[in-house]
């Protein structure tokens, strides 16, 4: 690392949500913690958070939550952008790339219910929030008698129409409860080999312009088995060729040395499944074998 980068303090862009300062802090820790420079936040107001009563699926394109903070990179307001790397779009905006991927943590979907309960406290008929198709269709699979419901807003907003009675409980990811202290609402973490996570999911992204100095800060904080999953997960969704609204689970990881990649795909009413192993140095044909079976 130059003396220049060492010397200077990078700009992380980022949503200004709870979750999504919480994420910034840990990519600031993460980067102090193999000798980079100082960090500020520059917050960042997506699409996503504009228009918020929009039914997810209506919004047009795709990158509501990740497009305006990859312009603050471009346009020179900020060093780094900090993503949950789920919310990235299958494919990146010009000159950008990301340099690094935080250790992941829990990727599984977690069930909160107003009384602590999983959703075997759900009769039939209940209302469960979730504005992701793949949670939708895992659910229709899991809990037939159970209503999948839109429903936007960050975490706190949720939470707060849970306790409302507007639903009787919510679908949201684990690693998002954690990072805000509120793992005590978990009431069920689901299976990841049958409620297949989004792919990405719990892992964080750090997005630089290719060839900026501030790679050079921001990549030894990466952690390489999260790379290659979080990647291989990628890999699948573009095989697919899915955006983010694709009904889409993918969940790689290592088992005694060999990549395993677990999907699911909501296709006109059930899931699809498929899980295979492979050799992590040929992850590019267990992507195609997974995608051939899911097709």
């Amino acid at each position: 690392m130059t003396a220049a980068i060492q010397a200077a303090v990078l700009r992380l862009a980022t949503r200004g949500s709870a979750l999504a300062r919480a994420q910034a802090v840990l990519a600031a820790d993460a980067i102090r913690g193999v000798g980079g420079p100082g960090t500020e936040l520059v917050i960042v107001r997506t699409e996503g958070d504009r228009n918020q009563s929009t039914p997810i699926e209506q919004l047009e394109g795709q990158g509501w939550f990740t497009t305006a903070i990859e312009r603050a990179l471009v346009e020179g307001r900020a060093d780094v952008a900090v993503h949950a790397a789920k919310d990235l779009p299958t494919e990146l905006g010009a000159g950008l790339e990301v340099a690094a991927l935080l250790p992941r943590a829990d990727p599984r979907d977690a069930v909160v219910c107003r009384d602590g309960g999983g959703l075997d406290s759900l009769p039939d008929g209940a209302a469960v929030g979730s504005s992701s198709a793949r949670r939708s269709a895992l659910l229709a699979e899991l809990r037939p008698g159970l209503r999948c419901v839109p429903i936007r807003g960050n975490v706190d907003t949720r939470l707060g129409k849970l306790e409302a009675g507007e639903v009787d409980g919510l679908l949201l990811a684990a690693a998002g409860l954690d990072r805000l202290g509120l793992s005590r609402r978990i009431g069920q973490h689901l299976d990841p080999r049958s409620f297949v996570p989004a792919p990405a999911q719990g892992a964080i992204a750090l997005e630089v312009v290719s060839g900026a100095p501030a790679a050079a800060a921001v990549i030894p904080a990466g952690d390489a088995a999260t790379d290659v999953a979080v990647r291989t997960e990628r890999d699948l969704l573009r095989a697919l060729g899915g955006g983010c609204l694709l009904p889409l689970g993918a969940w790689a990881r290592f088992e005694d040395g060999a990549l395993v990649l677990s999907a699911a795909l909501g296709v006109d009413g059930r899931v699809r499944r498929a899980e295979l192993a492979g050799d992590p140095e040929s992850r590019g044909e267990l992507v195609a074998r997974v995608a051939a079976a899911l097709r």
